[in-house]
This record gives C-alpha cells, structure tokens and sequence, in this order.
C-alpha cells in the first residue's frame, strides 16, 4: 500500500495523468460531464478543510513571528500584483466578461496547491501554509474593491453579492471552523488526535478530485469560446513570466532569506482558479461560460508553469548563494 509520503512526493504527476483523463472525459461526453458542476463547491470545500486542518492555527503566533514575510507577501499579492494585471488588462479586448474573468483569477492568491509547488521548488512552504488564512480572508475582503476600481459600475451590473457571500461561508468560514474544531478535539483526545492524522490524506486525493472535476466539467466550454481564449493565453503567459521577478524584486527590498523569497515568488506566480470558479459558475447564462471557460484556460497554463517554476526558481531567479543579497 502506498504510503502518504510516497502520495505526496508523486502528486505533481498525479495531477498531471488526472488532467488528461479528465481532458479525455469531458471532450467524450461533454454533455455527462457538465453534471460536474454542482460537485465542485463540495468537492472544493473537502479540500480546503483538508488543507486547514493541517495549519497550526494554536501555534499561529509562533509561525507569523517572520513579520518581514508576511508584510512582503501582502505587498506583492494586494499592490505590486494589482498593479501588474492593471498593466495587463491594456492588452485584452474591450470585453466585460473576459475582463471580469482575468481579473476574479489573477487577483486572488492561491491557497492551496502553491503549497505543493512552493516545496518542490525548494522554499519555505511552511511559511506559505501558515499564511493561508491571511490570504484567504484578504482577498475575499478586497476582490469586491478591486473589482470595482478595475470596472467601475459595470462590475455592479454584471457581479451579484449573493455568490461571493455565498462562497466565502461555504468554502472558506465552513471548512475553517471545522478545522479548528478537529485541532481542539485532536489536543484533548486521542481519538481526536487520530482523527486529524486521518484528515492530512485528504489533501492529495480531493487536489486531483477537484481538478477532473473542474476540468472535466469545463473542457468543452474551451473550445465553445475559443475566440476569447485565445486573447487571454498571451496575457496569462506573460503574468506567469512577470510575477515572478516582481517577487524577486519585493524579496530583495525586504531582505527576505531564501526560503521564504522562493515562497514569496511561488505566492506571487499561483492563482486561486479553482476557488474563485464557484464565482464564475453562479453568474447569469451566457456569462457563466465565458467566464469560467477563461478561468480553466489559466488553470491549464500555471500548471505548465509550475513545473518551469520548479526548476527556474531555486536555480535560476533566486539561487542559494543569493541569499544575503541586496
């Protein structure tokens, strides 16, 4: 039997076959496949209890004692990046929905996989992990702000309060609460303490889960909308080749060691498709589509990547013997 270890080490392949299989499904039975949708909010919140129940939240105090980190990581996320998707939205057609899709994807920090990315591309992953409930609740706080300085009032008409709100109980207040009540069950009991080494084999299963999901369920949508598509890759690319000096550059101003700048760049590279598709999918027909279709699209593409990220990143942009500079 495979141990969780081996599970963990191995993930990045797993996600990779699940794409294809879920590529495969969702082009085969396009019309079975769009059934999906009503899983991944369920599928999704499995997830994230998974990835909170593994954060240290009592020794929470402790872990956010690397002050300079965490002021980096919202400087990056909440300004420079902001910045950066302004720069990039000049480049994209005239088009509320492809806008309103750009921007729900590329201005919400990752939570979950970056974790895994972070590690494999040698950083300090423990510090990415710790950081997650910040990144959480500031970018659902901000989103609505941003959204609405990046559209003005066309981001009022075409974006409803109720699926943010929604959203945000249910896969973020939900899976948070539980998390914290299986930690104060596990430090006062040992069936408790059983129970939450149970819950770390969630991660890696519902990860691949919710990608075939997502994947299987949108695939179609991809080549419906392909004229859209293709005017939002080039500006996914170029944010996936941008974002990750930017980090360099924030990481040198604030003196960061090496771990944590590598954690800083994979915060900054990885998105959070895949909780802000819940979004997409509860806005009005024909919006939802287009929407969700280009949010899958940059799924694909920071996959890709990722992997480049693995390699360039700890050999590459931010090397060993780099970590004193500046």
């Amino acid at each position: 039997m495979i141990s969780r270890e081996e599970l963990e080490k191995n993930q990045v392949w797993l996600y990779a076959f699940v794409l294809l299989i879920a590529a495969g499904v969702g082009l085969l039975w396009p019309k079975s496949s769009e059934s999906f949708d009503s899983m991944i909010s369920l599928i999704l919140a499995i997830l994230l209890y998974g990835m909170f129940a593994q954060i240290p939240f009592f020794r929470l105090k402790e872990a956010l004692s690397n002050r300079k980190f965490i002021y980096a990581l919202l400087v990056t996320n909440y300004i420079a990046i902001p910045i950066l998707v302004w720069g990039l939205a000049y480049f994209l057609p005239n088009d509320p929905a492809m806008l309103l899709g750009v921007l729900l994807v590329l201005l919400t920090p990752c939570i979950d996989y970056v974790i895994v990315f972070t590690q494999l591309g040698r950083g300090n992953e423990k510090l990415v992990l710790v950081s997650t409930p910040i990144l959480f609740v500031t970018q659902m706080l901000l989103l609505p702000i941003y959204l609405g300085l990046f559209m003005g009032k066309t981001s009022a008409e075409i974006v409803s309060v109720g699926p943010f709100f929604e959203a945000f109980f249910g896969l973020i207040v939900a899976p948070l609460v539980l998390a914290l009540l299986t930690q104060w069950w596990s430090r006062r009991h040992p069936y408790g303490e059983r129970f939450l080494d149970a819950t770390a084999w969630l991660p890696v299963p519902f990860m691949a889960l919710t990608l075939f999901i997502v994947v299987a369920s949108q695939i179609s949508k991809l080549y419906t909308f392909f004229p859209f598509i293709s005017h939002v890759i080039p500006v996914y690319v170029a944010y996936m080749a941008i974002a990750p000096i930017i980090a360099r550059i924030v990481s040198r101003i604030f003196r960061l060691d090496t771990g944590a700048g590598r954690a800083l760049i994979f915060s900054a590279g990885t998105r959070n498709s895949l909780v802000v598709l819940p979004f997409a999918l509860a806005l009005p027909e024909p919006l939802n589509g287009v929407v969700s279709a280009i949010i899958v699209t940059q799924t694909i593409v920071e996959l890709i990547g990722e992997l480049l990220y693995i390699r360039l990143v700890p050999h590459v942009l931010l090397r060993e013997t780099q970590e004193n500079a500046g």
